[in-house]
C-alpha cells in the first residue's frame, strides 16, 4: 500500500504530472497518436456533478478522450456520494462489476473519489475487498488529481489519499464542461450546520467561500460562452461570506452576478432556511434575471423533530420565510426536501410534516425515508417506528404532493410563460420555466438551448403541454 503525503505546497504545480502522464501513455503505445480514453461515473449531488466537470477537464489536458462504456476505458472513475445508504450500496455493485474489466484488461486504472470514499472505514473496505482499486482520493485534494493519477500508473502500488483535514480553495482547475447552455458555478464548499442525519459536514469539511471577483470572472466568462442558465452551487449557499474578510453575503453576490451584461437565468442551491433573509428575498424580487423559483429544505414539519434533527429553525419561522417571499416576490414557487421516518418520529409528527405540504403548495418535492449514516449522532437515537410504517407513511405524502401538484399545473392552463428548452425527446422537447416546471412542446433538436415564449395548454401532475409562440 502506497499513500502519498499530505505535506506539499497547497498550490502544487499539476503542469509537470499533466506532461508526465501524457509522455506516459505515448510510451505504452510506442508513440502513436490515439489517445487513452476515459470513463467517468458521477453519483449524487450537483457539486459532485461540478467535479466531475472538473475532473474531466484535467484529463482532457493529459490527452485523455472520454467513453461512455467502461470497458473500452485506460481510465475508469467513480465519483461517490456518502448522502444515503443506497447510493453507497450502488457505488460498491459497480464496483464490484468493475473486476471484470480488470481481468482481461490488466493495465486499466480503476479510480474512486467523492464523499463516499472520504469515511474512513467506507476506505478501510476497499482496501480489504476491492483489491483491484489502484486509486482512492478524498474530497479535498482534488486539486492533485494529475499527481495521485501519475504516481497510480507509475509506482505499481496502490494509491490512498484521504487526508482528515478541511480543504482549502484552489482556483483555475482546468474544466469541461457536460452542458453547452446550462452550467454549474461553485461558489463556496463545505458545510458547518452538523445537522444530525447528516454526513456533508464529516466529509466536505467546514464552510469555505470562494473569492467573490473570482466567481463574477467565471460568470462572465460562462455569459460569453453564450450559456443561457448558470447555476450556484454551495452546500448552504446562503451562508456564502459569512466566515470570509471580503465582506459580501449571497444577496450581494447575487446582485452583482445579475448586474453581468447577457441574456441568461440564476438559479442557485442549497438553500438552509436558518440563513435564508429578508435581504434575500428582497434582492431577487429586484434581479431579473433570478429565477423564480427556491428550493428550500425543510425536512419536518415539526419543531420537536427539527430541533433532534438540529436544523436552527422551527416550523413557524419557515412558514413566515413562504409567506414574506411570496408577499415580495409574485409567483415564486417552491420545492424542498422531507425525510420521513426520522428515529423518534410519531404518527403526530409526521402529520405536522403534512400539515407543511398542504399549507406551502410545493411544485414538487424530494421525498426520501430516512437512512442511517455511520458517524452521524441520529444513527445512534432509537427508532421504534417499523421501515413498513415509514414506507406507508412516505406513499401517503407522495399522494397528497401529486394532487397538490395537478391542481398547481391546472391553474397554468392558459397563460403564456418563458421557457429554457432542455433536450429532445420522442417526437417532443422538454423546456424548463424559471418557476422549475417542466412543458413539453413540439419542435426538433436543433431548438435545444433556446429560449423560447409558450402558451400553456394542457396540464398533468408533474408537467405541462405547450406550443412555443415565439423564440427568443
Amino acid at each position: 500500500m502506497h499513500t502519498i503525503k499530505t505535506d506539499k505546497p497547497a498550490k502544487q504545480d499539476s503542469g509537470q504530472f499533466i506532461s508526465k502522464i501524457r509522455d506516459f501513455y505515448a510510451a505504452r503505445t510506442g508513440g502513436e497518436l490515439s489517445s487513452p480514453l476515459a470513463h467517468i461515473r458521477t453519483y449524487g449531488c450537483q457539486q459532485n456533478v461540478s467535479d466531475s466537470e472538473h475532473i474531466k477537464g484535467m484529463l482532457a489536458e493529459m490527452g485523455f478522450g472520454f467513453t461512455q462504456e467502461p470497458e473500452n476505458a485506460d481510465f475508469i472513475i467513480f465519483n461517490t456520494c456518502a448522502v444515503r445508504e443506497h447510493a453507497q450500496d450502488r457505488v460498491f455493485g459497480n464496483v464490484g462489476a468493475l473486476k471484470n474489466i480488470k481481468n482481461r484488461k490488466p493495465h486499466t486504472l480503476i479510480a474512486l473519489c467523492g464523499c463516499m470514499v472520504q469515511q474512513e472505514h467506507v476506505a478501510e473496505k476497499i482496501k480489504k475487498s476491492y483489491p483491484f482499486v489502484g486509486l482512492v482520493f478524498g474530497t479535498h485534494v482534488l486539486h492533485r488529481f494529475p499527481e495521485l493519477l501519475y504516481d497510480a500508473l507509475t509506482s505499481s502500488k496502490r494509491v490512498f489519499e484521504i487526508p482528515d483535514e478541511d480543504g482549502t480553495i484552489h482556483e483555475d482547475i482546468p474544466v469541461q464542461r457536460d452542458g453547452r447552455f446550462k452550467a454549474w458555478l461553485s461558489i463556496m464548499y463545505g458545510c458547518n450546520n452538523f445537522c444530525t442525519y447528516c454526513i456533508v459536514p464529516h466529509v466536505r469539511g467546514r464552510e469555505r467561500s470562494r473569492n467573490p471577483e473570482r466567481i463574477l470572472e467565471e460568470a462572465r466568462e460562462l455569459v460569453q460562452e453564450g450559456y443561457k442558465e448558470i447555476t450556484l452551487l454551495g452546500q448552504n449557499v446562503n451562508s456564502y461570506g459569512k466566515h470570509e474578510g471580503h465582506g459580501m453575503d449571497f444577496p450581494e453576490l447575487l446582485q452583482k452576478i445579475n448586474d453581468i451584461p447577457g441574456d441568461f437565468l440564476i438559479r442557485f442551491m442549497t438553500s438552509h432556511p436558518k440563513d435564508a433573509t429578508k435581504k434575500l428575498f428582497d434582492t431577487i424580487s429586484r434581479c431579473d434575471k433570478v429565477a423564480r423559483h427556491f428550493h428550500l429544505p425543510f425536512q419536518s414539519g415539526s419543531n420537536r423533530i427539527l430541533k433532534a434533527m438540529n436544523r436552527g429553525y422551527t416550523r413557524e419561522q419557515y412558514l413566515e420565510l413562504i409567506e414574506y417571499a411570496r408577499k415580495v416576490v409574485p409567483g415564486i414557487s417552491f420545492t424542498s426536501d422531507v425525510i420521513v421516518g426520522f428515529p423518534g418520529e410519531t404518527r403526530e409528527d409526521f402529520e405536522q410534516t403534512l400539515g407543511i405540504i398542504r399549507r406551502v403548495g410545493f411544485t414538487s418535492l424530494f421525498t426520501f425515508i430516512y437512512s442511517p449514516r455511520k458517524g452521524t449522532p441520529a444513527s445512534k437515537m432509537p427508532d421504534p417506528v417499523s421501515r413498513e410504517e415509514k414506507t406507508a407513511w412516505f406513499h401517503e405524502m407522495t399522494r397528497i404532493q401529486e394532487e397538490i401538484a395537478a391542481s398547481r399545473s391546472a391553474d397554468m392552463v392558459g397563460t403564456t410563460v418563458k421557457a429554457l428548452i432542455e433536450n429532445a425527446g420522442k417526437g417532443f422537447l422538454e423546456a424548463r420555466l424559471s418557476e422549475n416546471i417542466v412543458v413539453r412542446v413540439d419542435g426538433d433538436s436543433s431548438l435545444v438551448g433556446r429560449i423560447a415564449v409558450v402558451e400553456i395548454t394542457q396540464a398533468r401532475s408533474w408537467i405541462l403541454i405547450g406550443k412555443i409562440k415565439e423564440l427568443i
